[in-house]
């Protein structure tokens, strides 16, 4: 599979990494977030990875969409404007795959976390709320696996319908509200945490990643099989979608 990197930043270097001890990959070429970029710059390749920031995605994706080359989209912010990217990839014809976190243990979690959701709704005395930490150069706030956490607890437990960020000075949280609290702390690499409590006992879900080896490997994955899956149907895909299709394999 021949990839093109669009960011060559931290996680970029990570991926190329990966891609070169694997020996099963080649990286094409890896692009600069602001070099400029049409359809032609993703001639040859297989399959395109995406790990820049807001802007330069909201920039650059118009071109990967046009060049008929499968994106995989990590580049986190982007909540408010998917909704167009996945009208605009399907008018295309194209395919894209986009997850907040491509680590298989935060996947894992994120499936461990809606059944602990799912099983704690009948029962009105257990509250359950989000907490992630990060290092302070992490730009959005809370991170978007974090608020991802929060759509799988949204829709696996009905006692719980909206999302709070913050709360304000002498108001009480209502018992709809599901908090997502978020720290920047230090170095911090990345603490994702699901808090269950009654009177008479605490459960906590906790994902740690260690580096970043978990989420560039799992992206590689995702890229190989959204590479071919592209050939077969063409859409727009989560990380929910492949991981559903590894298990059912």
């Amino acid at each position: 599979m021949k990839i093109i990197l669009v960011g060559n930043g931290r996680m970029g270097r990570q991926i190329a990494d990966i891609v070169d001890r694997s020996g099963e990959h080649t990286i094409l070429r890896a692009l600069d977030a602001g070099d400029p970029i049409d359809a032609q710059a993703f001639a040859g390749s297989d399959v395109i990875i995406d790990f820049t920031v807001r802007d330069a995605f909201l920039v650059n994706y118009p071109a990967m969409i046009a060049s008929g080359v499968p994106v995989v989209v990590g580049t986190t912010g982007l909540d408010d404007v998917m909704g167009r990217v996945k009208a605009e990839v399907a008018a295309a014809g194209a395919s894209m795959l986009s997850s907040a976190n491509f680590s298989l243990g935060v996947n894992i979690f994120l499936r461990t976390l809606r059944e602990a959701a799912r099983l704690i709704a009948p029962f009105g005395q257990f509250d359950i709320a989000l907490c992630e930490q990060h290092h302070t150069g992490k730009a959005d706030f809370p991170s978007g696996t974090g608020l991802r956490a929060a759509e799988v607890v949204l829709s696996a437990n009905p006692r719980k319908r909206t999302v709070t960020r913050q709360l304000e000075e002498g108001r009480k949280i209502g018992s709809e509200e599901l908090q997502v609290a978020a720290v920047r702390l230090g170095s911090v690499f990345g603490v994702h945490s699901a808090l269950i409590d009654s009177d008479a006992d605490s459960i906590e879900l906790t994902h740690t990643a260690k580096n970043r080896t978990g989420f560039a490997s799992g992206a590689v994955h995702a890229a190989a099989w959204l590479a071919a899956r592209h050939r077969v149907q063409p859409g727009f895909y989560s990380m929910d979608d492949f991981l559903n299709d590894l298990f059912t394999a």
